[in-house]
């Protein structure tokens, strides 16, 4: 058994929880050096570290988060992206599950598909939250691309063993490109959830978008009050979710 030091107290590494934290680290790299819009698919896997660990269950089972710089937290600290938010709720409702933000600034769906063989191969993951097509529309790119990306990305997730309990966060396109765009766009999302199962979790950016004061600069990225909205949009979703699954356990 592995321990890191964190301040005065340890935390315990188990063989099949290393995986997932070389990806909480990698992430974090990720968005932090992501300062454009432009992938970077060669950056996602990390070489074997080489170290050692007896096998043992975690004790929190995994909730994965893979999105967008929407999700990475782009612009913000990382302690303000709604993902690390959400692992404070979690904590304080008592749930017991551990929230892996695997979020990549710039990605579109077809980046987020490149990835999923490696993720998935992390370790068990009790739900998936997908959060994808953001750069795809403001891209312009296919919709008949980024539905087949997202339908691939969910067969490749309802095939894992155990399957995880999927949810598929709503996007919307930007209004410049025309409202036939637009709503096929947002289409694609609810049918995707029902094809797989999914739950569906609307509109991301809810009640954010276009909100001068809850964004960056950019218009674009959540500032740290619009984080915290987003995190509520989410938690009215998933925090029931995660409740229900603790009971059964």
């Amino acid at each position: 058994m592995n321990e890191l030091r964190r301040g005065q107290g340890r935390v315990r590494i188990t063989s099949t929880s290393l995986g997932w934290y070389r990806l909480w680290w990698l992430a974090g790299s990720l968005a932090a050096c992501s300062g454009s819009a432009a992938e970077r698919p060669d950056s996602t896997t990390p070489k074997d570290s080489g170290v050692a660990v007896a096998p043992s269950a975690p004790s929190r089972a995994t909730v994965l988060l893979v999105g967008t710089s929407l999700t990475a937290g782009y612009g913000l600290d990382p302690s303000q992206a709604w993902g690390t938010l959400l692992q404070a709720r979690v904590d304080s409702a008592g749930l017991p599950f551990h929230v892996v933000n695997a979020g990549v600034s710039g990605e579109t769906s077809a980046g987020a598909l490149r990835r999923t063989d490696w993720l998935f191969g992390q370790g068990p993951i009790r739900v998936l939250v997908v959060e994808t097509g953001a750069n795809d529309g403001l891209r312009g790119q296919p919709i008949d691309s980024l539905r087949s990306n997202l339908d691939l990305i969910l067969t490749r997730a309802e095939a894992l063993v155990p399957r995880p309990v999927l949810v598929v966060a709503g996007m919307e396109a930007p209004p410049n490109l025309g409202r036939r765009y637009a709503d096929d766009f947002r289409a694609v999302f609810p049918a995707a959830a029902k094809a797989h199962g999914a739950v569906y979790l609307p509109f991301l950016l809810d009640g954010v978008a276009g909100v001068e004061a809850l964004n960056q600069p950019d218009g674009i990225h959540p500032n740290p009050r619009g984080s915290r909205r987003v995190l509520d949009n989410v938690w009215k979703t998933l925090g029931p979710i995660l409740d229900s699954l603790s009971r059964q356990r």
